[in-house]
């Protein structure tokens, strides 16, 4: 398509082009961009704090934290709880209090009137006719039959009805991933330990270092592109090619001769390398108000 038939304004129908151009510069629909390699954090990288984890842990799930800013998560979070759960025990006892309350006033009410009842057993007929017929006054003014307090009008502040506040749900006490929200516990935190590469050539430090760390076996090195996981019993860091070539033959761990399983073998979730092949969501979205034509 030429610039001049993306540009036409003399067609009777409203492109494609013409409709994306005027979404991006009306502020409306979505907007969509492609995740770059430099917008995802690497695979040695704290989850949260998103820099080089001095002291590694992995969830069952294969996501990698800094042990101190998951462990600070897991304390707020459990604070937070408390400071919810003492609200919600307030809410509780007000409850409590305002149906006792409102239990005494129905017993005080019947008392009253049994009280009212005894006193009046004999009482004058004369009386009684009278008070049993209404009268009409009431329909005409606001003043007979006990309205005279009241203003009768809507508008005025102190006749309006009181927002009532709002209730408290019962917290969970259950602390999720901040990651893969499925229930985390600082039990099942597992130490991860990677093998540095050792380089008597590279003068350079850790994180200035592009190549930092290898597969514990093969000696491999360690990037965002290369597949890894992590053995549970030490908590070594290998490649995937090489527990599919070697570990999974014989379901040994190959440097403390120790029995594995299939649970013992945790994938480590990685970044991002700009390449559709090694992720799966390298598109950030941005939703807005939708532009109807």
């Amino acid at each position: 398509m030429t610039r001049h038939a993306r540009n036409c304004t003399a067609g009777a129908v409203y492109t494609y082009h013409e409709k994306k151009k005027d979404a991006a510069n009306s502020g409306f629909g979505t907007t969509s961009r492609r995740i770059g390699k430099d917008s995802v954090k690497s695979f040695d990288c704290c989850s949260l704090t998103l820099q080089p984890c001095r002291n590694p842990v992995i969830t069952k799930d294969g996501y990698l934290f800094d042990k101190e800013a998951i462990l600070t998560y897991i304390i707020s979070k459990k604070n937070e709880y408390s400071r919810k759960m003492k609200e919600y025990e307030k809410q509780m006892k007000q409850d409590e209090e305002e149906d006792a309350a409102k239990a005494n006033a129905e017993l005080q009410k019947k008392l009253d009137k049994f009280i009212s009842t005894e006193k009046n057993i004999v009482s004058n007929k004369a009386v009684t006719l009278n008070a049993e017929q209404p009268t009409t006054s009431g329909a005409i003014s606001n003043v007979s039959l006990g309205k005279r307090k009241e203003l009768p009008s809507f508008w005025v502040p102190s006749q309006t009805p009181a927002a009532k506040v709002s209730r408290i749900e019962k917290p969970d006490s259950k602390i999720y991933c901040p990651v893969s929200s499925k229930p985390l516990k600082a039990k099942d935190l597992i130490e991860v330990k990677f093998t540095l590469v050792k380089d008597p050539a590279d003068k350079k430090s850790l994180i200035a270092k592009e190549n930092r760390y290898m597969c514990a076996v093969t000696h491999d090195i360690l990037s965002n592109s290369v597949p890894c996981a992590v053995l549970k019993p030490t908590g070594d860091v290998v490649t995937i090619e090489c527990v599919e070539k070697i570990i999974k033959k014989d379901m040994i761990h190959p440097l403390t001769n120790e029995k594995l399983s299939e649970s013992d073998i945790i994938p480590l979730q990685r970044g991002g390398t700009g390449f559709a092949t090694t992720n799966e969501k390298l598109e950030a979205k941005e939703q807005k108000p939708c532009l109807q034509v």
